[in-house]
């Protein structure tokens, strides 16, 4: 698995972040409305036209980095040295772990969305998941 397994994940991690900092930028209202429900997604995007606005330009500029951390993954998807993969991929894991923790600790208290965070903290997992199975194939070439 390991080179080709690592260029593998982090095209499949870069195609997502674009894929989600595009529908952020550009389809937010209907991404608040297919993941929370139309009542919690007008919540979610405020009640006078000043917060609308800020809220819009937050989920744009959050959509902007998510697709520059998916460009970002894209380039790195190339570099063959083993031991900067390793290093990368220990580092994504700790990233998709500390965003889980962030959303139990963190987003399980706003009320709007707290049904919300368990399917999220699953999907942080299984991103985290899959740059160990990355580490442990890869550990597993290098000392068999």
């Amino acid at each position: 698995m390991g080179s080709s397994g690592f260029v593998l994940i982090s095209l499949l991690h870069s195609v997502i972040a674009i894929t989600t900092g595009v529908l952020m930028m550009f389809y937010s209202r209907e991404i608040y409305e297919f993941g929370h429900g139309i009542e919690t997604a007008n919540k979610l995007l405020g009640s006078n036209p000043h917060d609308q606005l800020l809220i819009q330009t937050s989920d744009s500029f959050s959509g902007l980095l998510l697709c520059v951390i998916g460009i970002f993954l894209f380039m790195v998807a190339f570099v063959k040295d083993s031991k900067f993969q390793s290093f990368f991929a220990k580092g994504c894991v700790l990233i998709h772990i500390c965003t889980a923790v962030w959303r139990i600790y963190f987003e399980r208290r706003l009320e709007d969305l707290a049904w919300d965070w368990p399917r999220q903290v699953v999907g942080d997992i299984i991103l985290a998941a899959s740059w160990v199975l990355f580490l442990v194939y890869s550990w597993r070439e290098k000392y068999d």
